[in-house]
């Protein structure tokens, strides 16, 4: 079985959502004869009625008001997947004294990496007040205080 277009099946998602193809149109900056299109391309393919196009208005028919939480699970179950996916492959950016870094950071970085392949370091060293040069930037500062230098998981 050949599946529908994605962009039909958002298309039709988001004009669900709403019960209207201006706003679906507006939310996926697309026309809305662009939205309209994509629905009845996805009514043809599926041989079913989605929705009953009245003057001013549309209304989902009980087809399109079953189809409609399905592919919403589908896309969300997508977005999560997505955003787990960028948070697995993420950078992490740390500053910190060149003394810190040489006697503490470096030695244990191969292990860290060892442990999560899929997240870039970039190590920075600066001087001191970096907050002044840098400002919030990185997401770890390792500074003399003793509360910075506490170690998470990892390290």
């Amino acid at each position: 079985m050949r599946l529908p277009s994605l962009n039909a099946l958002r298309a039709f998602e988001a004009a669900a959502r709403h019960e209207s193809f201006a706003r679906a149109a507006d939310e996926l900056c697309v026309t809305e004869g662009a939205i309209s299109r994509h629905v009845k391309l996805l009514e043809t393919a599926l041989q079913v009625e989605l929705f009953r196009r009245l003057p001013r208005r549309l209304v989902l028919t009980d087809a399109g008001r079953n189809f409609q939480p399905i592919l919403a699970a589908a896309f969300e179950s997508i977005a999560a997947g997505t955003q787990d996916l960028q948070r697995q492959s993420r950078h992490l950016k740390v500053i910190c004294p060149p003394t810190f870094s040489i006697r503490w950071l470096l030695p244990r970085l191969d292990r860290f990496k060892q442990q999560w392949p899929a997240i870039a370091v970039r190590v920075t060293t600066a001087p001191y007040d970096w907050e002044i040069f840098f400002g919030g930037e990185f997401d770890r500062k390792g500074c003399s205080q003793a509360t910075a230098l506490s170690s998470e998981a990892g390290m």
